[in-house]
């Protein structure tokens, strides 16, 4: 199998606290509640990619490197300044087709196989 290397930029973990006994004792625990390593809870990058931009300084300038995550979500509702209450704009299809799109190269990438 030939793997793809891919930079992790950043990932979110959400935790919650559940209360449990033991031996009698009320105890909290804490628990992870959402997905981990996901495209929807991390950023990924193409390494290649992500290197070639770097050493040319595009990623200092701001602009994104080409990602396998929700990144294009972001980017549309930033141009269309969506204040981020409730409830959400909906999305034009071409932002969902590129967000599948985009999913399904993280998922082949990771399986090298054709989804």
């Amino acid at each position: 199998r030939q793997y793809q290397r891919r930079v992790r930029a950043d990932t979110k973990m959400e935790f919650g606290v559940i209360d449990e006994v033991v031996n009698g004792v009320n105890k909290k625990k804490l628990v992870l509640i959402d997905e981990l390593l996901t495209p929807d809870s991390s950023r990924f990058w193409p390494r290649e990619q992500y290197e070639e931009g770097d050493k040319s300084g595009k990623w200092a300038e701001g602009l994104n490197p080409p990602s396998y995550d929700k990144q294009v979500v972001r980017d549309y509702l930033e141009s269309i300044k969506w204040n981020k209450s409730p409830p959400a704009p909906e999305l034009p299809s071409n932002i969902l087709s590129l967000t599948s799109q985009i999913y399904n190269q993280a998922l082949t990438s990771l399986v090298s196989e054709q989804i």
